[in-house]
């Protein structure tokens, strides 16, 4: 089977409506990402905008109907507390605009939602950057795409991402349209993606996974030394907490199991195969944490300040996990371990009140306003460069260091009847790789 190893340069720029651009940084080629491997101070290092794929702020509206839980409640309540990503000066401020309607027409922040109403929200939209490395396109035969994903870009739009996602750059940069991915990798995890454009071809490839007839491996660095010998964990595995992403090894989850074992161990960490014989989300991460070795650099599961320092080792009860999901939560993390670098997690989180209306919710709102206003402040005084957006008052996304693109999991292979498909190993898993002396 011939690869089909298509690399292309560009620029991207895309017209989404008359007077909305996306313009992503240009991409050079994939040495502009860097992997040096002799940096210790890996955790501090900034990238150049080369390195960046970047997309220029631009609006969307969403729309949704009522959920059962938003009624009764009125406007500025619900997306203050639902729709956490902003802060809820800015939803006073949307409203008083227009830009939140409730059945397409302008409301007040008092206005109660109802059943059936449909909501909507014509958002500033910033979109966080992402790698620049191109994605490449290992094979393209018989309807399936094959490609080399690389770490820190979504598959699917979801949340803050549309643009930089998998299957809208493959759409745009190489014209592969109406895709479907046949496995699921996380955002910040590289690796094989086959997908299709065709709807039957993803079904034939669920049921071949369903009934365990395709082969996965994948390959990550994990903290300290792994056992030598052949690890099989077939513990359950639990998700705690949607807004997280968050999966913990608990008696009440869905069955997996997933086969460990050692490439090599360089007195700091370890290169390990995995091999899993489910599919559940975040296994491999989970399992790997449970056995007191999680991926060295996972943001989520091996964070000592949120799990302390046995991080998860054999398991934990129902109130370390709260506990947990109270620690990453304060930290700013939302889904994916992807850290929330909006100015609502600096500032006073006050709830709006139910019983207010008319002139003492317009107090109250002003009240969050002022208090909105000294936050942002504070802010500039004590990190000069940060700024904000001119048409929405959200602070900019700052462009992220290294180790907040990449965690040091990779799909590696996938193998079925009569076929496989593999990458090339990822710098970190190289026996000559020294970033990773900051995590121990």
């Amino acid at each position: 089977m011939e690869s089909d190893h298509r690399v292309h340069k560009s620029t991207l720029v895309r017209t989404i409506s008359e007077t909305d651009i996306i313009d992503c940084s240009k991409v050079t080629n994939s040495k502009d990402i860097d992997v040096e491997t002799g940096n210790s101070n890996v955790k501090k290092r900034k990238l150049s905008d080369q390195s960046l794929r970047k997309v220029r702020p631009y609006y969307y509206e969403y729309k949704t109907f009522a959920k059962g839980r938003w009624l009764g409640r009125n406007i500025l309540d619900v997306f203050s507390t639902e729709f956490r990503d902003r802060p809820k000066e800015y939803y006073a401020y949307a409203i008083e605009k227009g830009l939140i309607t409730v059945n397409s027409k302008k409301v007040t922040a008092q206005t109660i939602i109802k059943n059936q109403d449909l909501i909507g929200h014509r958002i500033h939209r910033h979109e966080p950057p992402v790698t620049a490395e191109p994605i490449k396109i290992l094979c393209v035969e018989n309807d399936y795409i094959v490609i080399d994903k690389p770490s820190s870009i979504p598959v699917h739009p979801s949340g803050r991402y549309r643009h930089n996602t998998i299957l809208h750059i493959l759409q745009k940069e190489h014209g592969f349209s109406n895709l479907h991915s046949l496995n699921r990798l996380d955002r910040l995890t590289s690796g094989i993606m086959i997908l299709s454009s065709k709807k039957e071809k993803a079904q034939e490839f669920e049921q071949q996974m369903k009934g365990r007839k395709i082969q996965k491996e994948y390959i990550c660095r994990v903290a300290g030394e792994f056992p030598e010998e052949k690890v099989i964990c077939d513990k359950p595995i639990k998700i705690v907490s949607h807004k997280l992403g968050l999966n913990v090894v608990h008696e009440n989850g869905k069955p997996c199991t997933t086969s460990f074992e050692r490439i090599s161990y360089n007195g700091r960490t370890s290169v390990v195969k995995c091999k899993p014989l489910t599919g559940r989300t975040h296994q491999i991460r989970v399992h790997l944490q449970y056995l007191g070795h999680p991926i060295a650099n996972d943001p989520l599961y091996a964070n000592s300040k949120a799990w302390g320092s046995e991080l998860g080792k054999g398991g934990i009860d129902e109130e370390k996990t709260n506990s947990v999901i109270e620690n990453l939560t304060k930290e700013g993390f939302c889904e994916d371990g992807e850290m929330n670098f909006d100015t609502q997690k600096k500032t006073e989180d006050c709830k709006i009140s139910q019983t207010n209306t008319g002139d003492n919710l317009k107090n109250e709102i002003t009240d969050l306003q002022n208090e909105s206003n000294q936050a942002k402040a504070q802010i500039v005084a004590d990190e000069p460069n940060i700024q904000f957006c001119e048409e929405c008052s959200i602070s900019k996304f700052s462009d992220p260091l290294l180790h907040q693109l990449l965690i040091w999991l990779h799909a590696l292979k996938y193998e079925g009847n009569g076929w496989k498909y593999e990458s090339e190993l990822p710098f970190w898993a190289k026996d000559d790789f020294v970033g990773d002396i900051d995590y121990v």
